[in-house]
């Protein structure tokens, strides 16, 4: 369902009349400016070299300290591809903004921003063995697709086929393509873009229940701590005294059931949790 929030944190960054202005809207702007500026360098005599400056160049980066590339390689928008480029603006306005909706503004920058960054980092270390180049943003802005394919994979999408397949056959056609031309750092792009993504989806709760995963987070987990009850004294007479907190024996087994499901009770805790159980009901009768 689209238009959905979950976080608090969800607001406009400014507002244009009546209009909202979010975060996507305003990257949008940001890219849609370079795209312009652009074209205007490259169309004077003297000037087309300048926006080399400003793509990755894991070269550059090692011998020259032009850290700078590592971010500016994705607002660098060559006129040769402005027809897919707008494509590419709108698709990020659409799915951008439901994803800046569900995550909230602070948890969609961070995602944008890691977007931005790990590949560039990845091909810098790739530098060492093999020169690697970067401009453009369509691997980054394929990554939050994937990451509104996460949140809602069952939306139908175009020829009413679902988010998530949308994004899988996507995937597909980028990577044979890439492995077709032998474009390794690209490709590196590509799936590192989709990885992220996903695990940050997923890391923030909004993302499918996977059985793998909920493995791994179980693994990884704090455990419930057990504390050792004395037993309940009797009187002098042999009448048994109820002890003062009657839920205290089971309490750890109610938070381990709270945290990993019923499921995950051994026999004996079964056992206890049937015996309280059925004290409890004969102590309401």
């Amino acid at each position: 369902m689209f238009g959905v929030t979950r976080s608090d944190d969800y607001r406009p960054v400014a507002w244009m009349g009546r209009y909202p202005v979010d975060v996507t809207t305003m990257l949008v702007g940001v890219h849609v400016v370079c795209a312009v500026l652009a074209c205007i360098v490259t169309a004077i005599p003297g000037l087309a070299g300048t926006l080399n400056y400003f793509v990755f160049d894991s070269a550059r980066i090692w011998n020259g300290l032009q850290v700078w590339r590592l971010g500016t390689y994705a607002f660098v928008h060559f006129p040769s591809s402005l027809l897919w480029f707008a494509i590419e603006m709108y698709l990020l306005f659409v799915f951008g903004r439901e994803v800046e909706r569900f995550l909230g503004r602070r948890a969609y920058i961070a995602l944008y921003v890691t977007l931005l960054l790990t590949p560039a980092v990845l091909l810098t270390i790739w530098g060492l063995l093999e020169r690697s180049l970067i401009a453009g943003s369509p691997a980054l802005h394929f990554g939050i697709f994937v990451a509104f394919a996460s949140i809602y994979p069952r939306v139908e999408l175009l020829l009413r086929i679902q988010a998530k397949w949308v994004a899988v056959i996507l995937a597909a056609v980028y990577t044979l393509q890439l492995l077709a031309y032998h474009a390794w750092s690209d490709l590196v792009v590509v799936w590192t873009s989709i990885g992220v993504a996903f695990l940050f989806v997923e890391l923030n709760g909004a993302g499918p229940e996977l059985a793998w995963w909920n493995a791994v987070k179980a693994r990884f987990a704090s455990r419930p701590k057990y504390h050792v009850l004395p037993k309940p004294r009797a009187h002098t007479g042999g009448v048994r005294l109820e002890s003062d907190d009657v839920y205290a024996s089971i309490d750890p087994i109610l938070d381990k059931i709270s945290k990993s499901g019923i499921g995950s009770l051994t026999a004996s805790e079964r056992r206890q949790l049937n015996r309280e159980r059925e004290r409890l009901l004969k102590k309401s009768e």
